[in-house]
C-alpha cells in the first residue's frame, strides 16, 4: 500500500465506491429497460407489417425469415428467426391487456398506461412470462418478481412449484383476484401458508429413509431457499431453540420471526402422519412464546407443523374452532408436476 493509500480515509473512499457501484448498476438497469423496451417496440412493427400482408398465407413466415437474415448482417448474433417470433409473441401478450376491465387497469403495476408498457424485468424474465396462458397467473408472477427482486432462477422455481395455484385454492374468488391485482398480501397467518411446501431444494429423494434431525439440517444448510419457499417477510431465529419451565427442557425445531405480521413463526418437523399429541405439542410450544416471549407490541405466535402425511379432519377437531395459530402443512421433497401439484392440492380433504 502507498502513502497516498494509506492517507485516504476510509469512509470517504467508501462514499466515491458505492456511487461508482450505483452508477454502474443504473447503466446495466437502463441498458435492460432500453432493450426489453425495443423488443416490444420490434415486436408491434412485425405484427403491423404481416396485417398489411395478411392477404398472403405464407407472409409472416417470409417476412420473419428475410428479416432475420437482414438484421444479422447488420447487427449480429440475437436475431434469429426464433428471437423475430420471439418478439412478436411478446408484443402480442402484452398488447392483450386492452381487454382487460377498468378495475384491473386501476390496480396495474405493470403498466402505467396500457399504450406504454412499463418493463421492470429482464428480457429471460419475460421470456418466461409469456409462456403463461392465464393472464391472473402471468400477472401474479409479474407482480412478484418485481417487488421480490426474484433471480431468472427464483422465478423458474416459483412457477415450477406452482406457487399460484397453491396460494389460489386455499383462497376464496374476491382473493384470488386480488392476486393478480397486488400479489400476495400478508395481513393475517393464513395468507402466508402453503400446502403443501415444496422442499425439492434439500435433495432427499421422495423414497429415501431420513430422520428428522436430518431433514432439519438439510433445510438449514439451505436457508435461503427455504425463506424463499416460506414467503414474505420471514427472518430466521434459530434451531432447536431451547425453553424450560417445571424443570423440564423443551426444544422447538426452528424459530423464525414475521416482520410483516410482526409475530413469532414456530416450525416442528414430523417425517411420519400428523397425530394429535404433535397439535397439542404446538399448542404449548405457541402458548409459552405468547405468555413469556413475544412482547406487548407484537401479534400472537403462529406455530406451523411440516408432516409427510395429515388428515384434515384430526387437525380441525384437536384444535379449537376458533384456531388462528396453528397450522399443519405437508411438505414434499421431489418436485412434481404443475399438474400432479395441482391434483394432489385439490385432493387433499379426502386425506
Amino acid at each position: 500500500m502507498t502513502k497516498i493509500e494509506k492517507n485516504i480515509n476510509l469512509d470517504f473512499y467508501n462514499k466515491i465506491a458505492e456511487l461508482l457501484k450505483n452508477a454502474r448498476n443504473k447503466v446495466v438497469q437502463t441498458v435492460n429497460t432500453t432493450m426489453v423496451y425495443t423488443y416490444f417496440e420490434i415486436g408491434k412493427t412485425i405484427v403491423e407489417e404481416e396485417q398489411k400482408g395478411k392477404e398472403r398465407a405464407d407472409y409472416g413466415k417470409q417476412l420473419l425469415k428475410e428479416l432475420s437474415i437482414k438484421l444479422r448482417k447488420e447487427f449480429g448474433k440475437g436475431f434469429s428467426v426464433t428471437n423475430l417470433q420471439q418478439m412478436r409473441q411478446f408484443y402480442l401478450t402484452y398488447s392483450k391487456r386492452q381487454t382487460l376491465s377498468d378495475q384491473f387497469k386501476k390496480n396495474a403495476i405493470v403498466f402505467r398506461k396500457l399504450e406504454n408498457p412499463d418493463f421492470k424485468l429482464s428480457w429471460s424474465h419475460y421470456l418466461i412470462l409469456m409462456r403463461i396462458d392465464n393472464i391472473e397467473e402471468r400477472r401474479f408472477y409479474e407482480i412478484e418478481a418485481i417487488e421480490n427482486n426474484w433471480s431468472l432462477r427464483e422465478l423458474q422455481r416459483q412457477f415450477d412449484s406452482a406457487l399460484y395455484e397453491r396460494l389460489v385454492l386455499s383462497r376464496d374468488k374476491k382473493a384470488v383476484k386480488k392476486l393478480s391485482e397486488k400479489g400476495q398480501i400478508i395481513e393475517n397467518a393464513t395468507d402466508s401458508l402453503k400446502d403443501p411446501y415444496v422442499l425439492e431444494f434439500i435433495g432427499l429423494p421422495e423414497n429415501k429413509k431420513y430422520s428428522e434431525s436430518e431433514l432439519e439440517q438439510k433445510i438449514i444448510d439451505k436457508l435461503e431457499h427455504f425463506l424463499l419457499e416460506l414467503g414474505k417477510g420471514f427472518t430466521f431465529v434459530g434451531r432447536q431453540v431451547r425453553f424450560t419451565f417445571d424443570e423440564e427442557h423443551f426444544r422447538v425445531d426452528l424459530v423464525f420471526y414475521n416482520r410483516v405480521l410482526q409475530s413469532f413463526v414456530l416450525i416442528d418437523l414430523k417425517i411420519g402422519k400428523l397425530t394429535h399429541q404433535d397439535l397439542g405439542q404446538m399448542q404449548m410450544y405457541v402458548n409459552y412464546y405468547d405468555r413469556f416471549v413475544k412482547l406487548d407490541t407484537e401479534n400472537k405466535t403462529i406455530g406451523i407443523i411440516l408432516c409427510k402425511d395429515k388428515k384434515d379432519t384430526l387437525v380441525e377437531i384437536t384444535l379449537p374452532e376458533n384456531n388462528k395459530q396453528i397450522f399443519a402443512s405437508r411438505y414434499l421433497t421431489v418436485l412434481p408436476s404443475k399438474e400432479e401439484l395441482k391434483k394432489l392440492i385439490e385432493n387433499k380433504d379426502e386425506k
